[in-house]
């Protein structure tokens, strides 16, 4: 279903889709709440893949039609029927700089509230896709925090499942404010499990040294710990990284890898190489 009235964002063609599940991905003892929601879209004209972003369209407040939220696409298939999309949606609380007073985010609330058969209203895709190399033996390092990491699960379900196997490094970094908060590598979910016995794939936690202070994720820690061999991944042929999440993360990504690089200038020129070259990805909202 198709929309082409200009709704004043990215795209002025919006579709809409049908909510086939929604889970809760955290324990219930964890004061996150991220729910998986898979939807359903008959319009063969939308394009979404693992990486892009869509616009979710939220009912509006305060006499405007829509409350626009972006949300990475964490996974994608096709169907006979159309498309089927997953959205990982941290439910989110937002705090009055005045009064202090604790309200409900909009767009994530609305989302983590839908029913089973519920029909949602979206623009996009916005960004480009993660593209896996035709290369089986090139190495890729996926850097995600907090719902970032969900496009890393439909990826690394594709090359081992939908490839068959893959010769290279598969190296994943993923934070969370604790490890109760590790999304797919809890008790609850513990899907990134099915691939600890490929022989090319490892994955590295960073949490929060003082979840309970709201202290920032150690993902800069994280990869300076294994820093021999992200050095190694992102200097070699034909390799990829890609990066998701919340858009501060890319400061903590980027002082890491200037310590790992030897200096600002090094790591500056790798970089900007690995950007001309389609090799550095980001999904970042």
């Amino acid at each position: 279903m198709r929309n082409s009235e200009n709704t004043g964002f990215d795209n002025s063609i919006t579709y809409k889709a049908k909510l086939l599940s929604s889970k809760r991905i955290t324990p219930e003892s964890s004061r996150e709440e991220v729910r998986q929601l898979v939807f359903s879209t008959d319009d063969l004209d939308f394009n979404g893949k693992a990486g892009t972003c869509i616009h979710v369209l939220a009912p509006g407040q305060y006499g405007n039609k829509y409350h626009s939220r972006l949300y990475s696409i964490a996974d994608h298939d096709q169907t006979p029927d159309g498309d089927e999309f997953e959205l990982c949606v941290r439910r989110c609380f937002n705090i009055d700089d005045v009064s202090g007073e604790e309200y409900d985010g909009v767009a994530s609330n609305y989302l983590c509230n839908l029913k089973q058969g519920s029909v949602i209203e979206f623009s996009g895709p916005v960004g480009y896709p993660f593209v896996i190399p035709e290369n089986l033996n090139a190495n890729l390092l996926m850097i995600g925090m907090g719902t970032g990491v969900a496009p890393f699960r439909g990826l690394i379900r594709m090359i081992y499942e939908t490839y068959g196997s893959w010769k290279g490094k598969v190296r994943l970094f993923h934070g969370a404010r604790t490890g109760l908060e590790m999304l797919y590598l809890n008790d609850v979910n513990n899907d990134l499990h099915n691939y600890y016995d490929q022989p090319t794939f490892k994955a590295f936690q960073a949490v929060s040294p003082r979840p309970a202070f709201d202290a920032p994720i150690d993902m800069g820690k994280a990869l300076e710990r294994n820093a021999a061999e992200v050095w190694e991944i992102v200097s070699s042929p034909d390799s990829r990284v890609y990066v998701a999440g919340a858009m501060p993360m890319l400061d903590m990504i980027d002082n890491a890898m200037v310590n790992i690089a030897g200096s600002q200038q090094a790591w500056n020129a790798k970089k900007h190489e690995m950007r001309a070259a389609g090799r550095w990805q980001e999904a970042l909202y």
